[in-house]
């Protein structure tokens, strides 16, 4: 386990980011498509704060995070476990399933892979030296 407070604080940024959309957005664009793309990044960056899970790996369990949370609220997960009435369950896990939510979710993961890609390909350029744990697998991309 480890603790890294650049994602850290990617992560509380998207965290506070999500919780404001979800409280006071009501459009057709950013709160139902790119929340939930961010809430892929914000599940990649909670990872990526304390594993030491590479790019991909972190990025493929927070994609399917994003979509085991989707098939439940197709299957009205909340209304089984109580919480239908809780209003930041509804937040947090949402309330509605849409087929279209999962585009979303991978646009999210792709901007993932594709802001990593960048990050390194800058830090090789620079110079910079990055020190990787064996089980990074983000210079596999």
């Amino acid at each position: 386990m480890r603790f890294d407070k650049g994602y850290a604080a990617l992560t509380g940024a998207l965290l506070v980011t999500e919780i404001l959309i979800a409280l006071f957005v009501r459009d057709a664009i950013v709160r139902p498509y790119v929340g939930d793309a961010l809430a892929v990044v914000l599940v990649y960056a909670g990872l990526r704060t304390v594993t030491r899970l590479g790019v991909l790996p972190a990025v493929a369990l927070a994609l399917l995070t994003a979509i085991v949370i989707e098939f439940g609220q197709y299957f009205h997960l909340l209304d089984h476990i109580g919480l239908s009435d809780n209003r930041w369950a509804r937040i947090i896990l949402g309330s509605g399933f849409d087929p279209q939510d999962f585009v979303a979710y991978a646009a999210g993961a792709l901007s993932v892979v594709l802001a990593e890609r960048y990050r390194r390909a800058s830090r090789a350029a620079a110079g910079t030296r990055t020190v990787r744990s064996p089980s990074d697998s983000s210079s596999t991309i």
